[in-house]
Order: structure tokens, then C-alpha cells, then sequence
């Protein structure tokens, strides 16, 4: 595993907590801009949607870039958003860095997933993309509890400072331990996009999107949910949330390892599986902070190692257009994410809290049929191939 691998899990670590930390500031954000808590999340939904929306259309745009420079100039923009948020003195303009910093991170985390898989041999690809996602993983881990607690010190203008540095640092870090990786060969916009009406990368993309949708719409509710199924609260959740961060992480490396030994769809099969049973029995199983905690750490593990599979797949459905596919694929991971409150909200309110997972089930459930129809050859790969002529 070549050690360059890990200067990209640490920029997709400074865009990640971008994203990320933003939660654990927005109650600083009501009080200090003197908005509602609804509108404050906004914030959240802003960099969600201008993420999902631009991370193909830059991903086409930017498509003869050499990748070093690329990289180095969306961890730049994503750092600009965050100054921009640091002096923001009104919520107008908050948003609108929040837009900023997305734009940076729709262009950094693809970028540096193909890049990883060219700075390693082929069969190690599968680590590699696990290592970036590791990146998000741990920001996702750090960043809400870590903006909650330096939030309460310095504000959020203080907590935004701070991501525009580490972005900063992730800048120069790629600039000095990454070379120069050329892009990929010219294709014509209008063609780029043609890959997309593949069948089975539509498949594929739409498991992503509905496999992010049912995680996410339980994880949004999970304390309350845990509230009622289990009794506890308050600092037994966030060590729940601990344990389920630290499955997250394990999943991510174990999925990029099982990728390279077995493939992209084996794997898939199993973490879907595994995950719709978790979902459909999590009210009765989760009865105890004890077994809680078992729960929300195998959770966390089949949750968080489908992102290796899945990209692979996506490199080896159309290797030329690599870039493109892994950033239709991180666009449907936060169309997933953005939809999912939407989502858990609707079913809380017409079935209760408790109905939540096991509705959420039946999504995975039709994301797994997703795996299965994309899982079967194309028209081309079962066409039988001609009968060579014998030589006279």
C-alpha cells in the first residue's frame, strides 16, 4: 500500500469535517443569528444539495486537469468556504459559504479515490479507496462531537477557522507527498455523460442512493430512538454513537480488504443482507444499553464497508470514466443523506418512531434487488462470441 494513500484519506479528512462538523455547531448558530433551529439546519441540506448537484457537473468540467492540481484546488476552495463561514456576520452568508465549501469537497473526494486506486496495484484497489474513505469516516467520528465541544469555547466562528485551516494543511500536504497524476484521456462532454445510461450503473447508483436513504433516516432518529427502545440518554448516547463510529471505521477498512479478495458484488451481497435484518429487528434487539451497543456497532461495520465495493464497481464498469462515476456516486450519497430527515420525518409522523427501522428495511430491501439486477451481465457480455474461421 503505497504510503501517498494516506495524504488522501487526510484531505478527504479536512473536507469531511466540513460537511460534518456543521451539526455540531447549529445550536451556536440559532442562538448567535438569532434564526430557528429548522432554518439553521438548512445549512446542513445547502451543502448536501450543492454537492449532490455539482459533483458530476465538475467532475465533466474539470476532466483534463491534472489531478495534483485539482485536488490542491478544491481543498482551496473548500478552505475559502470555511473562512468565508469563520466572518459571515449574517446567516445569508453563512449559507452561501456553506454552498463554497461544498463545491470544493464535490471535486476533492472523487478525485482522490481515483487517484488512490492508480498509486496502488490493482489488487490492492479496494484498500486504497478504503483508506480515502477512512478520511470520512473518522470526520464523521470526530467532527459533531468535535464542533459541539469547540464550539462551546470559541464559537462557530472559531470552529469554521479551524476546518479552513486543516483544508489549508490538506492542501499543501497533497501539493508536497503527491506527484503529478495525468487525467485521463480527452472525452467529449456530451460522451462523458453517456456512460450513465448503462443499466447497470444506474443499478448501482440507485443502490447507493437508496441504501444511504434508510441508514440515515434511522441514524438522524437514533437517539431519540434509543430513548424509547432502550431507556437511555444523554451521555449513554454519545458513547452508543462512539461505538457505532468505531464499527464504522472497522467496516471501512474490512470492506475495502473483502473487495480485493472476493470482488465487488459477493461482498455487497452479504453487507445488504446483514443490513436489512439489523434495520427490520432493531426496535426488538436494541432493548438495553448493553445490547445497543451491540447493535449499533454491527451496524456501523455493514454500514460504513459497502463504500469500497461499490466504488470499485464503478471503476470496473467503465475505467475510462472513473471520475465521473465516482462523483455520480458521491452526488447519490448526499442525495441519499439530504433526503433521509425528509424521509425519517414522514414516517415518524404517520407510523411513530418505532416503525422507522423496519420501514427503513424495505428501502435496503429494494436497494438489494438493486444489487441483484445490476449484478447480471449486460446484453453485450452474454452475447455469444463468433466461431473463429479455421485457416485453410
Amino acid at each position: 500500500m503505497s504510503p501517498r494513500t494516506y495524504l488522501l484519506a487526510a484531505g478527504a479528512f479536512a473536507v469531511g469535517t466540513s460537511g460534518y462538523i456543521v451539526s455540531g455547531v447549529l445550536p451556536a448558530v440559532s442562538r448567535d443569528l438569532n434564526v430557528s433551529s429548522a432554518t439553521a439546519g438548512q445549512l446542513v441540506t445547502a451543502f448536501a444539495i450543492a454537492y449532490a448537484i455539482a459533483s458530476p457537473l465538475l467532475a465533466a468540467a474539470t476532466g483534463r486537469w491534472e489531478r495534483r492540481r485539482l485536488m490542491v484546488v478544491a481543498l482551496l476552495v473548500s478552505a475559502l468556504g470555511n473562512g468565508l463561514a469563520a466572518i459571515a456576520p449574517t446567516y445569508e452568508l453563512l449559507l452561501a459559504s456553506r454552498v463554497v465549501s461544498a463545491l470544493g469537497a464535490a471535486v476533492f473526494t472523487p478525485a482522490a479515490t481515483m487517484v488512490a486506486t492508480t498509486l496502488n496495484p490493482p489488487d490492492h484497489r479496494g484498500r486504497a479507496v478504503a483508506i480515502v474513505f477512512g478520511g470520512l469516516t473518522f470526520a464523521l467520528i470526530i467532527g459533531v462531537p468535535a464542533g459541539s465541544l469547540i464550539g462551546a469555547s470559541l464559537g462557530y466562528h472559531g470552529v469554521f477557522a479551524l476546518v479552513a485551516l486543516v483544508s489549508l494543511l490538506g492542501a499543501v500536504a497533497v501539493q508536497v507527498g503527491i506527484p503529478a497524476v495525468t487525467a485521463p484521456p480527452a472525452v467529449r462532454l456530451r460522451d462523458r455523460f453517456t456512460i450513465a445510461a448503462d443499466r447497470r450503473v444506474q443499478y448501482v447508483l440507485g443502490m447507493t442512493v437508496l441504501g444511504c436513504l434508510a441508514a440515515f433516516s434511522v441514524f438522524t432518529f437514533i437517539a431519540p430512538l434509543l430513548g424509547e427502545t432502550a431507556g437511555v440518554h444523554g451521555t449513554t448516547v454519545s458513547i452508543l454513537l462512539l461505538v457505532y463510529g468505531i464499527g464504522g471505521a472497522i467496516g471501512n477498512n474490512l470492506g475495502g480488504r473483502v473487495t480485493d479478495k472476493f470482488g465487488s458484488q459477493r461482498p455487497l451481497l452479504v453487507i445488504f443482507v446483514v443490513f436489512v435484518g439489523l434495520l427490520a429487528t432493531l426496535p426488538l434487539t436494541a432493548v438495553s444499553a448493553v445490547a445497543a451497543g451491540v447493535v449499533l456497532f454491527l451496524w456501523g461495520v455493514f454500514t460504513w464497508s459497502v463504500n469500497p465495493p461499490i466504488q470499485n464497481w464503478l471503476i470496473e464498469l467503465s475505467p475510462a470514466n472513473s471520475g465521473l462515476l465516482l462523483s455520480l456516486n458521491a452526488s447519490a450519497i448526499y442525495l441519499g443523506v439530504g433526503l433521509s430527515g425528509i424521509f425519517g420525518g414522514v414516517v415518524i409522523n404517520s407510523a411513530g418512531l418505532t416503525a422507522l427501522p423496519p420501514i427503513a428495511a424495505i428501502v435496503a430491501a429494494v436497494a438489494l434487488v438493486f444489487l441483484l439486477l445490476a449484478s447480471r451481465p449486460s446484453k453485450s457480455e452474454r452475447k455469444p462470441a463468433p466461431e473463429l474461421a479455421l485457416a485453410d
